[in-house]
């Protein structure tokens, strides 16, 4: 069963509950939750900083929960483990991320705001369709859901000192921008 434009926003509002977790913890604010049958199943927020892995994005945080669960992952399930499931993330999927949700065979992945430096859903590369492959599906992504929120959270992320940057540079200067221009 379809999502109803009232569950999109609530499931987006999850989303982003688990970027400003991110964001609490001196992350990249990015948060996600994997939605089936309109329950939540599983959710995450970046962990890179704080697990020192760069493969700790919000996406795979949640994926690994999934696979964790063999209630989650019922055997004979089409060997896709996520065919009927719908992802909820704040930003586009980078890169690794759409291709690791290819993999798994997610149906589809709604989002908040395009990612135009690593985005794996057409802000760089269509990893998640335009790209054929020879056994893994392509799956459906969508943006723009809760952009403008997407986007202030991680204006508000890059307005801050990132104290794990390697020589972090001085933002005392830098000021919040709010107006969002239309995609």
């Amino acid at each position: 069963m379809a999502a109803n434009t009232g569950e999109h926003e609530k499931f987006m509002a999850e989303a982003m509950a688990m970027a400003e977790e991110a964001l609490a913890a001196g992350e990249v604010p990015v948060g996600c939750i994997f939605v089936r049958e309109n329950t939540i199943i599983a959710k995450a927020r970046n962990r890179t900083n704080e697990l020192r892995n760069a493969t700790r994005h919000a996406e795979l945080e949640a994926i690994d929960e999934i696979m964790a669960d063999p209630a989650l992952t019922p055997p004979g399930s089409s060997g896709y483990p996520l065919a009927d499931t719908t992802l909820y993330v704040t930003v586009e999927p980078c890169i690794m991320c759409a291709s690791a949700l290819r993999q798994m065979g997610i149906k589809q992945v709604l989002y908040g705001c395009s990612n135009d430096r690593f985005g794996g859903c057409g802000g760089v590369i269509g990893i998640n369709d335009r790209l054929a492959h020879p056994s893994h599906p392509p799956y459906e992504a969508i943006g723009g859901y809760s952009r403008e929120d997407a986007i202030l959270i991680l204006r508000r992320f890059y307005v801050t000192e990132n104290s794990n940057a390697p020589t972090p540079k001085s933002k005392v200067n830098r000021v919040l921008k709010t107006e969002i221009l239309p995609p």
